[in-house]
This record gives structure tokens, sequence and C-alpha cells, in this order.
């Protein structure tokens, strides 16, 4: 005869009436260093009092200055065209700014860098540091 009675050979067979507790108490105790695991990464701010102070807001900063400049060489300060004595006064009343704006240089792709290198060495000696080249994001063909 078996354990559980599954092949008794006369009379009437019984089926087992319990529960059995030990795939419960599995998924409990997993589930139990789940929360213990997680319940300190739940509380990840600090608690900190922070003292009240007044202070004096911090100025915007200037406007970008788009500088561009066509395959013909032309030169354009905020969509406005200038010539070469009209740029190094600008770039230096923007060098005196604080704090200094930047120069966004739109160069045509066509331009001899010649052209762009020239602007660049204007900008530094006028006391310009924040330069950036702005180009289209799409793919080349």
């Amino acid at each position: 005869m078996m354990a559980f009675g599954g092949l008794q050979s006369g009379g009437r067979t019984q089926d087992i009436a319990e529960i059995n507790m030990i795939p419960l108490i599995d998924v409990m105790l997993v589930l139990l260093i789940i929360f213990i695991i997680t319940a300190p990464l739940l509380t990840h701010a600090v608690k900190v009092d922070l003292p009240q102070a007044t202070s004096q807001p911090s100025p915007p900063p200037p406007d970008a200055i788009q500088l561009s400049i066509q395959a013909d060489g032309a030169v354009f300060w905020n969509a406005e065209a200038i010539d070469a004595d009209t740029l190094q006064t600008r770039m230096a009343a923007a060098a005196q700014q604080t704090p200094q704006p930047e120069i966004h240089l739109r160069a045509d792709g066509e331009l001899a860098y010649r052209h762009v290198a020239r602007l660049m060495s204007d900008a530094s000696r006028a006391g310009l540091t924040r330069l950036g080249f702005v180009t289209d994001p799409r793919d080349a063909p």
C-alpha cells in the first residue's frame, strides 16, 4: 500500500482534503524579500529643512547673436546686413556685455573656410569667447 492510498485493491478510495501550504509559504517569502529590498529605494529623498533667505534674482542671459555668412561672403548680424567695420564695432560692444552673449555662427555650406576662420579670429580679437556653429540636423544625401 502506498502512502497516499492511490492504489488500493478494494474498497472506497478517499480524496485527500488537505491544502498544500508549502507553495503558498514560498510565494509569501519571495514577496517579503522583494518588499525588504525595494522599501529603502522608495524613500530616496533626503528631508532637509532649508533656511529662508532672500537674494537678488540672477539676470537673464543675453540673447544669442545670430551671425550668418552667405556663399558670396555677405555677413548678417541678426538678419541685418553689415560691413566689416560695423561688424568689428558690434563685436567689441558685445564683448563688453556681462555676461557675454553667445555667437551662433551660420555659414553657407559652399562658403570657403577662410571666411569662417577670419570671422572666428575677428571674434576672438574682439574678446568674444562663446562661439557656436549652427548646422542642419538632417542627414546629408
